[in-house]
């Protein structure tokens, strides 16, 4: 199987099975992609695989909420915030250091899963919003620049707001648009997100979305919280075998 074909199928079964975790829970696209992608293949190359299934299945998100005018207004800055921080943390993904980005990878990855499985519920008063919201857009959009992966601490942030289903849902979408945006450009400015890339990524949308289907057909026969759980305790082992893999490889 030539370089090209070997792609392609990694990809298909990458996105299936990261469509059908978003389908199941509700988000977990981009993190299951890159945590996959990651571990066969230099993070450069994920991120850049990652752009446009990513960008369409979170701007259905984004658009199919109520409020999408308030919740665009009322995180501005952390929006900007986000796309200045992809730009300063760019380096770190399209440097000379594939170890090194993969180890930066895969603790963001087994972050994100700790942050899941054992953080306390934390709630951030609206008073606060007005400083607090940019710097974490900037923190967002540096590790979105450096690793590709736009949770960390978005995701956190926003669930500290006490924010309705309905407006969690959409600015989680917003969110995650504006990061895959800011990552598209700052790849592109840096050259790296070349047209073979773009199409291989554009037929990653097929098995996204197919992936999405399946799984919110057979979410109604799983816990949700118990797929969950799951899912945090195999990220956390795929971070820290990239971690552990990058340390090794460094040594050697």
């Amino acid at each position: 199987m030539d370089d090209t074909a070997y792609v392609i199928v990694v990809v298909t079964a990458t996105f299936l099975l990261a469509g059908c975790v978003k389908g199941v829970v509700g988000m977990g696209l981009p993190i299951v992609a890159m945590g996959l992608l990651g571990a066969v293949m230099a993070p450069l190359q994920a991120a850049s695989l990652l752009v446009v299934p990513s960008l369409v299945t979170n701007l259905w998100q984004m658009v199919a909420g109520p409020d999408l005018r308030v919740l665009s207004k009322r995180f501005a800055t952390m929006m900007v915030m986000v796309c200045v921080g992809a730009f300063l943390g760019i380096g770190l993904l399209t440097g000379a250091s594939t170890q090194i980005a993969t180890g930066a990878l895969g603790a963001v990855l087994a972050l994100y899963a700790l942050i899941g499985l054992f953080a306390p519920q934390v709630h951030v008063r609206r008073q606060y919003e007005p400083w607090l919201s940019p710097i974490v857009g900037l923190v967002t959009g540096m590790l979105t620049g450096a690793t590709g992966v736009f949770a960390i601490p978005a995701v956190p942030y926003f669930n500290s707001l006490n924010l309705d289903k309905e407006d969690l849902i959409q600015v989680l979408g917003l969110s995650f648009t504006v990061s895959t945006i800011a990552l598209a450009l700052a790849l592109t400015a840096n050259g790296q997100f070349q047209a073979k890339t773009a199409w291989i990524s554009l037929l990653a949308v097929i098995p996204a979305l197919a992936g999405m289907y399946l799984g919110q057909h057979i979410r109604g026969r799983l816990h949700p919280e118990v797929f969950r759980r799951w899912f945090l305790l195999g990220l956390l082992a795929l971070g820290a075998y990239m971690v552990a893999h990058a340390l090794t490889g460094a040594r050697a």
